[in-house]
């Protein structure tokens, strides 16, 4: 059991949060029926999200066995055997598809699931070592977690809210491949052969700026898409923009250190990102429920 949990990367589940940024920010997250969608959306995403960690785990069983540090995984060291890693992946995609006929009018969000389980096997399977599209796949299912949680609920929401999410997928993602190739080159993952720290140093910047950028004019946006339409709490949900800015200049300067800082790291371990990751979520609840 303890082998099974390490290659579900229970510690990964932590990325399933942002199916509550949609209902959050609308105000709607502590109505009964949202927040049993919501808690649903997650916890199905919590266990396909498990399954296709292990699938991976799988497809690159012999790379990993190679690897100074992922030659550890549960199924690369022999804890877990592929057979009975394969039937725990398998168990896992049923009971996480199955979970959300208790969502209320689930078609959407199924949709969701199904496209977030596509582009994970073709990553898996096919375009893991595609130059930029790799970028593009992993990034899209941050994208996808954002706006299940929106569409778990049935909730509108702004273009802001899908450029903000868009681009901040894309600047964690090429911020994580920054730190792996400073921290252990190329050998970390074949794709990263492909790229160089100049080119990912330019697309840090490009998607960081779009996000600061498409953040702020939300922020500020007092019409109904934008955060600001609650008028009486515009100043604390305008100021949710300096934790913003400063959270993303830290996870810039981590991914360019000579230690390589993922984005995961700082944010499961870095102090300081996680006290601005909690003024950030104070003053969006402060301002949009009290």
């Amino acid at each position: 059991m303890r082998s099974l949990a390490s290659a579900m990367r229970i510690p990964q589940w932590v990325k399933n949060g942002l199916l509550v940024v949609a209902p959050g920010a609308a105000g709607l997250l502590f109505h009964r029926t949202v927040f049993v969608n919501t808690v649903v959306a997650i916890a199905a995403f919590c266990l396909v999200a498990s399954s296709m960690y292990i699938l991976n785990d799988l497809r690159d069983l012999e790379s990993d066995r190679q690897h100074p540090t992922k030659r550890f995984r549960a199924i690369a060291s022999g804890d877990l055997s592929p057979r009975a890693a394969l039937s725990a992946s398998a168990m896992l995609g049923v009971v996480g598809l199955t979970l959300p006929v208790f969502i209320h009018h689930p078609a959407g969000f199924y949709l969701i699931l199904v496209l977030y389980i596509i582009e994970t096997l073709s990553y898996i399977y096919w375009l893991k070592n595609a130059v930029i599209i790799e970028l593009g796949l992993v990034a899209s299912g941050f994208f996808l977690r954002s706006y299940g949680g929106a569409v778990a609920s049935h909730i509108p929401v702004s273009t802001w809210f899908l450029i903000v999410v868009t681009f901040g997928a894309l600047f964690l993602v090429v911020g994580k491949r920054s730190s792996e190739l400073r921290h252990v080159g190329s050998s970390n993952r074949v794709v990263l052969a492909e790229y160089t720290s100049e080119f990912l140093h330019s697309a840090l910047t490009l998607s960081a700026t779009v996000v600061v950028t498409a953040y702020c004019l939300w922020a500020i946006d007092t019409s109904a898409t934008g955060l600001s339409s609650i008028k009486h709490s515009i100043v604390p949900l305008r100021l949710t923009t300096v934790p913003v800015v400063l959270a993303i200049l830290f996870i810039i300067r981590g991914a360019e250190s000579p230690e390589g800082e993922s984005p995961e790291d700082l944010l499961l371990k870095n102090r300081t990102v996680q006290v601005l990751a909690i003024v950030w979520a104070g003053l969006v609840l402060g301002g949009t429920y009290l």
